[in-house]
């Protein structure tokens, strides 16, 4: 669940609706992620309180590139709100967008951040930026394949645990490049036909694609028998490439 907030500063009754929500998702035994922009410790804490599961908040980019995209707040700014949900006890998901107008130099400075934190992210996505006429990144070029690959490959060796998830940008992909993008590291997806402003592939294609290239579902929801990362580590020893759908 998200909001289009900056934080959650002043936002007393929006957090409070935000836990009656979260609280009534896991009464139907489903985990909870939200994104509400920056959080503080006390936030951090009450959402815990109330059930929630994960929390994303995406560095974006690098930390030399990221002031030349993003204004409304800094790069360390974003660093803190992934400390105050960690102290909390929530599992993180924090990742980037490719194609902003960075380089591969910002792409390794991106990733040596998110692979130095004192724990790596359980969640990891990588976005390919949609470009969008009229935005003042509607002309930017898609993020050539090999760069895409090259950086879920590398976070995949940088960050073994994690989750590294296809999200944004998946639908301009062909088939044959998500299902390269699985065999280089990536072992989730966001699914539905919308994600945010922009397309995205539907969960019957998804299905589809998955039961034609052998990817199979892993038990993702804390208490299960193969929860997070540890189910891909010990799924892949039995030889099966696996797969995690999240329904966006």
């Amino acid at each position: 669940m998200g909001a289009a907030w900056r934080d959650m500063s002043g936002r007393t009754r929006g957090l409070e609706r935000i836990k009656d929500m979260v609280r009534e998702v896991r009464g139907l035994g489903m985990e909870v992620c939200v994104t509400l922009g920056m959080l503080n410790s006390k936030a951090a804490e009450e959402l815990k309180g109330a059930g929630l599961t994960a929390y994303n908040h995406n560095l974006d980019t690098s930390r030399e590139f990221y002031p030349k995209v993003i204004t409304t707040r800094g790069f360390d700014e974003r660093l803190q709100t992934i400390e105050n949900v960690r102290n909390a006890g929530i599992s993180v998901c924090t990742g980037g967008i490719l194609g902003l107008g960075e380089t591969a130099e910002d792409h390794v400075s991106f990733l040596h951040t998110l692979s130095t934190l004192p724990e790596h992210p359980e969640s990891v996505p990588i976005n390919a930026l949609v470009p969008i006429k009229g935005t003042p990144l509607g002309e930017n070029k898609k993020v050539p394949f090999d760069s895409f690959l090259r950086v879920v490959a590398t976070a995949r060796i940088l960050m073994p645990g994690s989750i590294v998830r296809l999200a944004a940008g998946r639908i301009n992909l062909t088939e044959e490049q998500q299902v390269l993008a699985f065999f280089a590291g990536a072992n989730a997806v966001f699914t539905g036909e919308r994600m945010l402003t922009t397309e995205c592939s539907g969960f019957e294609a998804d299905r589809r694609l998955f039961e034609k290239w052998g990817l199979v579902n892993m038990k993702a929801f804390k208490g299960e028998e193969n929860e997070g990362a540890e189910g891909v580590a010990e799924a892949k020893g039995s030889g099966r490439v696996e797969e995690v759908i999240e329904r966006a």
